[in-house]
């Protein structure tokens, strides 16, 4: 029993006559006749009445008839649904990001809301390290990470360039520095993030190759807990510009540049090499692209192609 056979079926009753639901069908009267006798045949009841002349239905004709109007509906429902994800009338658009990278999506997706009110967006908070497998996984659409990852399966493109930034509170010592060096840090109280990460062992590695202590006093959870920390005096810290830029238009905290730490860290959004990404996210992308064409360096779109990581 399909829908085109219903639909012959809801036609013949309306129209109470095979020859009209031919003309309505834009049929002949030998096919829509051979069309009913199947269905008849595979549900084995009659649902016309064959000796009236008013095109009668049957009992099991009347059942069916209201089941064949809500089918039939349905499927005009299911064509309307797709006809707004299109339109971006509706639907989903599913990102994972962690506290940092998720600041680089804000103007973005501040424009794609305003674009699109009726899409819901949903930022799931991830640990970067994971994002790749949830996004195999078909966990989320999206993610965004600070690097390159390493599955073939996986379209990457980078979209925000950030620093490494090391910042005081304005009473420090250092804080009226045009610019320091790497051993200038030997002994320094560091608030660090308690996460590990890439950056933080090119940071590790740096302080060794240039024979310095990097005494780290205080891991906290959390970024912005770090930046706090260090606003009220306590200790100074290595964190991506990103993270602070509004303490730095304040006053609130100093960035003084390190010359043997200038770290440039990439943001890639990631999703899956040939997906069939949904109309949300397709126009999420364009969003970036256009976002990047009109804003200064920080923000760019280069995809990146299949080779050796960077």
């Amino acid at each position: 029993m399909d829908l085109f056979a219903l639909e012959t079926f809801v036609a013949v009753a309306q129209e109470r006559s095979f020859s009209r639901a031919a003309l309505r069908l834009r049929r002949t009267q030998p096919a829509v006749s051979q069309t009913i006798a199947k269905l008849e045949a595979e549900l084995g009841e009659s649902l016309f009445e064959r000796s009236a002349r008013d095109g009668s239905l049957t009992d099991a004709g009347e059942v069916l008839r209201d089941y064949a109007h809500k089918l039939l509906n349905l499927r005009q429902e299911a064509a309307d649904a797709l006809g707004d994800l299109r339109s971006l009338h509706r639907g989903r658009l599913n990102l994972a990001a962690n506290e940092y990278t998720c600041l680089s999506l804000l103007p973005v997706l501040d424009r794609f809301c305003r674009a699109h009110p009726l899409i819901k967006v949903a930022v799931q908070r991830s640990l970067a390290s994971r994002i790749p497998d949830e996004l195999l996984a078909h966990g989320v659409e999206l993610g965004i990470i600070s690097f390159r990852p390493d599955d073939p399966a996986l379209e990457s493109i980078v979209i925000f360039r950030d620093e490494l930034a090391f910042v005081v509170n304005p009473q420090h010592s250092l804080a009226s520095a045009e610019s320091v060096s790497i051993r200038q840090l030997d002994g320094e109280h560091f608030v660090a993030h308690n996460v590990a990460s890439p950056q933080r062992a090119k940071v590790l590695e740096a302080f060794q190759r240039h024979k310095t202590n990097l005494r780290i006093d205080v891991e906290l959870p959390s970024l912005e807990a770090v930046r706090r920390f260090v606003e009220q005096g306590n200790g100074v810290a290595l964190v991506p510009a990103l993270t602070v830029e509004r303490e730095l238009a304040s006053g609130a905290l100093v960035r003084v540049p390190v010359r043997e730490l200038r770290m440039e860290r990439k943001l890639r959004l990631v999703y899956r090499k040939n997906a069939a990404l949904s109309h949300a996210a397709m126009s999420f992308l364009q969003q970036v692209e256009s976002y990047a064409a009109g804003s200064d360096n920080t923000y760019c779109y280069e995809v990146e192609k299949p080779g050796k990581l960077r």
